[in-house]
């Protein structure tokens, strides 16, 4: 998958990163429980968002590949709370594959410059993984769409300018009647964010809940205008947001391999380093045998989301798999730390806080086995 290009995307991202998301910058981001509104229009100016957008719309016309190598640079340096993944591979995917000529020169461009910042709303405080028992509602009310109803963990809920809100716009049961409704959230009247969430990691995530009170959005903000086709979208688009939260737990166990080989091979117990104890070669053997094979598996089912042949049932293999293997490995690695690795200021243990959600969203782990169970 190495090439040329993708080595100077690398370069480039983590150089902006070093500068602009240090470890100070990253530590006042969980206190604020949030990034710097700015450093998106920062991201922006250098050329990291919208990288998979076509270049026709302002975008960087990259594929997948190019969005891991971002996913990498911010895993490898512990900048979990920048959601530029989910701006950059989650969100703006819907409004490439879905949004009519209109829509997509009407948004794209400010998404890539990082005047707008994305978010999707699904989840609700009665519906998580269950997206066909959602309750919000949208009417239709001449060339307005009346929204009611209520959202939650939503990730970029704070900063977030323009939000895919999924509703139910028919009376039909379970999953049909979903439509998916671009809203523009400066420019109508009742829309209210909640509180920022306080999460047990991740802290630097603006993660919100968002309320809507007969909000009215123009009957033109429905992504790809016609009703009904949500749920379909949603399906389309899950695979390809199981597998970004592959590869950030294959990152984050990069991360954590690679900081526990180096603590082990300095700290000393009983007059020899902890790496010379059989248990911890043993131990890393494993993880690092775990971790190859993860990539491997990543590598197969990246290279059939390319082809856009990866189904639904192999992302969420990839996905239940790769965030258990990376609590595992996290956990393992936190121990070869002994007491420290219990202190928040090891970067070991706040990958232990940062990680253990990858097996919640995008669908908790359990959705995933059902998902594979129905592919036997």
């Amino acid at each position: 998958m190495a090439t040329e290009e993708l080595a100077l995307l690398g370069t480039m991202a983590g150089r902006f990163l070093d500068r602009h998301a240090t470890a100070a910058d990253v530590e006042r981001w969980r206190i604020n429980g949030s990034v710097d509104r700015d450093l998106w229009n920062k991201a922006g100016e250098a050329g990291l968002l919208g990288i998979s957008v076509p270049e026709e719309y302002g975008g960087g016309g990259g594929d997948f590949r190019h969005e891991i190598v971002l996913m990498e640079q911010l895993g490898l340096r512990g900048v979990q709370g920048f959601a530029l993944p989910l701006h950059n591979a989650v969100v703006a995917p819907y409004l490439v594959s879905y949004g009519l000529e209109a829509q997509k020169r009407k948004w794209l461009p400010k998404v890539v410059t990082g005047e707008t910042v994305l978010a999707v709303a699904m989840s609700e405080p009665a519906a998580g993984s269950d997206l066909a028992g959602m309750r919000t509602t949208a009417r239709r009310d001449s060339d307005h769409y009346v929204i009611n109803g209520q959202k939650t963990f939503i990730t970029n809920g704070l900063h977030a300018t323009l939000v895919i809100v999924a509703a139910k716009t028919g009376q039909e049961g379970g999953a049909k009647g979903i439509s998916l409704f671009v809203v523009e959230t400066e420019e109508v009247v009742g829309f209210d964010r909640g509180r920022l969430l306080h999460k047990l990691g991740q802290e630097g995530r603006d993660t919100t809940e968002l309320f809507f009170h007969d909000m009215r959005v123009p009957a033109e903000n429905l992504l790809g205008g016609v009703e009904g086709r949500g749920f379909q979208q949603l399906m389309e688009k899950l695979p390809q947001e199981r597998m970004v939260i592959a590869w950030q737990s294959m990152a984050a166990i990069e991360r954590a391999l690679g900081t526990t080989i180096d603590y082990v091979k300095e700290r000393k117990a009983f007059s020899k380093r902890i790496i010379d104890f059989q248990n911890t070669q043993f131990k890393l053997a494993e993880c690092k045998t775990q971790a190859t094979i993860a990539k491997v598996f990543l590598h197969y089912c990246t290279e059939r989301l390319l082809q856009r042949s990866l189904d639904n049932a192999t992302a969420s293999m990839a996905k239940y798999w790769l965030s258990e293997i990376c609590c595992q490995i996290v956990d393992e690695c936190l121990q070869l730390h002994g007491g420290y690795g219990y202190m928040l200021e090891y970067p070991i243990a706040q990958m232990f806080k940062d990680t253990r959600v990858n097996r919640i969203y995008g669908g908790t782990n359990e959705i995933m086995k059902l998902l594979i169970a129905r592919s036997l």
